[in-house]
């Protein structure tokens, strides 16, 4: 079977009716074009199935229309609400996401932005502010933007899209401290090459001091982000020389192995004991009790970063940091301590 031939630029201008330069432009440029001509070369690209070869587009326009996102991992429905978000707004700009992951490790993450910027990306977008010196100096040595997302640095010199993460903490271990409970622990994710879980320890053993409550160290856990991982150190605190009123949690994935295994254990939430998470994920309100959490504005992040990232292609101006809006969203997870459960 003979192969159909592909469709050529000049084939797409001789439909339309117009010269190749225009044609070029329509589809590379079509702001500079009138409307009816870009609409006229567009039907026509369309209607021979052209497709612009993407090599050739990037040589001439010295951009590939591509975008690199590097998160820390991809089974984590936080960062795959932000990376659709992201690659939404990045696809309504006409730009391309290649996204790659590192499970927290640098020297895997190093590996993958260099991937990205041998690619020809023309942005990227990285979580985080904690990222070795490899990969900042890789980045700043391409000349290509980049945006950091979930965390803000106001003293830092980059740019950035996220929030406090020390802030947030405060606030969710400020309400457990108002609402009565003297005896508080916290399960967080590993915090080494991860700045958001660091940050969140730090947020709430501010907050713990600042009430006269002793966090110590046996009090603070960390674990894998995952729900067995979660329930695995949940028995160890439950059977603690001091067991907790209040779990305060790293993140919702966490919150919820606490959950299922006080319900595997019988031990009455929040009755025994008050769980919080962070995040504010679908599930999250679905649970039974239904959690008491942090929201975080995941979605509202990605297309933040999009927006951000293409406007300063653009050779637009955007602020340093922009910060979004979070807020504790108080369900049935948590009350003022009630009963003190015995071992």
């Amino acid at each position: 079977m003979q192969r159909k031939a592909t469709a050529r630029l000049s084939d797409v201008a001789r439909a339309a009716g117009v010269s190749l330069s225009t044609a070029s432009r329509a589809l590379a440029d079509p702001q500079v074009v009138r409307e009816d001509t870009r609409a006229a070369v567009c039907a026509a690209a369309e209607r021979l199935g052209y497709v612009p070869h993407g090599a050739a587009r990037a040589l001439a326009s010295r951009r590939s229309m591509t975008i690199g996102a590097v998160v820390p991992t991809l089974d984590n429905p936080i960062f795959a609400r932000s990376t659709q978000a992201l690659q939404r707004s990045l696809a309504d700009a006409g730009y391309t996401l290649l996204l790659g992951s590192h499970d927290y490790n640098p020297s895997t993450e190093l590996a993958v932005v260099r991937a990205l910027v041998a690619r020809g990306v023309d942005g990227l977008v990285l979580v985080g502010t904690d990222h070795s010196p490899e990969v900042y100096a890789l980045i700043v040595q391409s000349g290509i933007p980049f945006e950091l997302t979930w965390s803000i640095d106001a003293t830092g010199p980059h740019y950035a899209v996220g929030f406090s993460n020390r802030l947030a903490a405060v606030q969710v271990a400020q309400y457990v401290c108002q609402a009565g409970h003297q005896h508080i622990a916290m399960l967080s994710g590993f915090m080494a090459h991860n700045d958001r879980a660091r940050d969140r320890v730090a947020g709430v053993r501010e907050a713990c001091a600042a009430a006269g409550r002793v966090l110590p160290g046996s009090a603070i856990i960390e674990t894998a982000f995952s729900i067995a991982a979660a329930r695995s150190a949940t028995r160890q605190l439950l059977s603690a020389a001091q067991v907790p009123s209040a779990i305060l949690c790293g993140n919702d994935i966490l919150a919820i192995g606490v959950l299922l295994e006080c319900a595997a254990q019988g031990v009455s939430v929040p009755k025994q004991l008050s769980v919080v998470g962070f995040d504010d994920i679908e599930m999250a309100a679905e649970m039974a009790p239904a959690l008491t959490t942090l929201h975080v504005p995941t979605a509202q992040i990605g297309q933040r970063a999009a927006e951000r990232l293409v406007a300063r292609l653009q050779g637009e101006s955007v602020a340093r940091t922009e910060a979004v809006p979070v807020r504790l969203i108080v369900r049935e997870s948590s009350a003022a301590p009630a009963v003190v459960r015995a071992k």
